[in-house]
């Protein structure tokens, strides 16, 4: 984990961490444990470069497979590119704030991560939710009560929604029914918006999320969100309400716990350059020069990233699209944002196509500083007056004291935030993405079957790639059913905390 940059700077830091060749196996720096949490094996014995499986990525897929092997007794090597673990999840500390540069909420509807909150008695809260509501309109914005801020729009989310829990009865198996899933898959979220032909004041109340899951209306698949719908229970309030709980120690305790009992051989700030394999093992080779042999590697990288690294033989034809084509949201920034005015909790949805760069605003607690998102390309995240402008767009009269920004568009350990298809990605590669590559395995909430793009996600293909029993069905009922930690019940459903993944 970064330092916390100093007050009153002003300046903006990228999530873009350059990575070195610092850090000894073993080590774990800046981010989550100590060392002792981590087997040591020293470099230079025969035991520091052979093992029996090398995860590459500690996000939280790898983070999952390790600990799954290391229970079945497997000497488990996990590298990572940056200097800390949580890959596109990334717990920090700002202006004396903790706070999520990734992904962020939790839900009982997600049962991996539920069941992993409740292992490790991890305790989790709730946001407090809004006093106000900031809407678009033809004409500018309207401020509302959260209480009926949302009514029309829950009668055009659920029109949006038809037909979504019979195109995935069992929607933690995306293809269960594959002849509804073909004719939907060639949707984009645009399409489906043309289909339904809008009043323009309607359509306003629907682009700002389709924009910002797709990166473009035209970009995104419908029937990604089609899926999320299901897993949510077909509702608008279960939809809304999965980002309304996170972790109170931050996303990071998820991946503390599990190393702690899990006491990989963990190297950090070691990206890989290439996977080569033969009959026998692969041997996966670092930027720095660095060799290690196993007789099976598990890729727990994001998809975009499998096209920065060269694998021997080449990645399958299916692979070779996906990574190409691109998974991640392209463009998409995450701001914390310190207002001295407004100093209110509220909500503000933008509109696509109206100038608008800031999709989404939001300050959910007393005292805490504002989140916000973009994945307007022409947007100059870099200029502190571009972005008081935007903020003033929505919030007129607001005085911004200091910004900081996560660009996970240029992170090269991400190329694009939390995952989300494009048309005919689902039907085409997504099984087909999940096969092995000889003795290469492929892990990540970008593939996963179930919440693709959450932390859920991410957890879930954890499990599958280490050969570990999923949740579906009575099984993901029965670990939902599980009391938490909580705090206080919310009111949810009257505002979305938006890309909870």
């Amino acid at each position: 984990m970064e330092s916390t940059p100093p007050e009153g700077r002003g300046l903006l830091r990228r999530s873009v961490l350059k990575a070195g060749v610092a850090g000894g196996l073993g080590a774990i720096t800046g981010a989550a444990l100590a060392s002792s949490a981590t087997a040591a094996v020293a470099e230079g014995s025969p035991l520091g470069r052979r093992f029996d499986v090398i995860v590459v990525g500690a996000g939280m897929a790898g983070v999952t497979a390790t600990r799954e092997l290391r229970a079945k007794g497997k000497r488990v090597l996990l590298l990572e590119a940056r200097n800390r673990v949580g890959g596109r999840t990334w717990t920090d500390t700002w202006r004396g704030h903790m706070i999520e540069r990734g992904g962020t909420w939790v839900d009982r509807l997600q049962p991996h991560v539920w069941r992993e909150l409740n292992r490790y008695r991890l305790p989790i809260m709730a946001d407090q939710g809004v006093t106000r509501a900031i809407m678009p309109t033809l004409t500018g914005f309207e401020e509302l009560d959260p209480s009926v801020a949302y009514i029309r729009q829950k009668e055009l989310f659920t029109r949006f929604f038809d037909r979504s829990t019979e195109i995935f009865p069992k929607p933690f198996q995306p293809l269960s029914r594959p002849d509804l899933v073909a004719e939907f898959d060639r949707f984009s979220l645009r399409d489906r918006l043309d289909q339904m032909a809008l009043a323009p004041e309607d359509e306003v109340l629907l682009t700002s999320w389709t924009s910002l899951y797709g990166g473009t209306s035209e970009r995104g698949a419908l029937t990604l969100i089609q899926q999320w719908w299901a897993l949510s229970g077909g509702t608008f309030e279960g939809f809304h309400g999965v980002n309304t709980y996170r972790p109170a120690r931050g996303t990071v305790s998820i991946l503390n716990a599990m190393l702690a009992e899990s006491k990989p051989v963990l190297k950090l700030n070691t990206p890989v350059k290439s996977v080569v394999q033969n009959t026998r093992e692969v041997t996966v080779t670092t930027r720095a020069g660095e060799s290690f042999t196993a007789p099976e590697v598990i890729m727990a990288v994001p998809v975009n990233v499998w096209r920065t690294i060269s694998f021997s033989p080449p990645l399958p034809p299916a692979h070779r699209e996906a990574t190409n084509a691109g998974v991640g949201v392209p463009h998409e920034k995450k701001l914390w944002i310190d207002l001295s005015n407004p100093t209110d909790r509220f909500v503000a949805e933008s509109p696509e196509g109206r100038g608008d760069p800031l999709c989404f605003m939001g300050r959910f607690n007393d005292g805490q500083p504002v989140v916000a998102f973009t994945v307007d390309r022409t947007f100059d995240v870099d200029d502190r007056d571009e972005v008081e402008r935007a903020v003033r767009r929505v919030l007129p009269g607001a005085t911004m004291r200091d910004y900081i920004v996560t660009n996970w568009h240029v992170d090269p350990f991400s190329l694009g935030a939390g995952a989300y298809r494009q048309p005919y990605q689902l039907i085409r590669l997504h099984a087909k993405l999940q096969q092995p590559h000889g003795r290469i395995k492929f892990a990540g909430a970008d593939i996963a079957n179930g919440w693709n793009g959450y932390i859920d996600g991410a957890i879930e293909d954890g499990l599958r790639v280490a050969g570990s029993p999923t949740l579906s069905g009575p099984a993901a009922a029965a670990a939902s059913a599980e009391e938490s930690i909580f705090v206080p019940k919310v009111n949810r459903g009257l505002y979305r905390g938006l890309v909870g993944r």
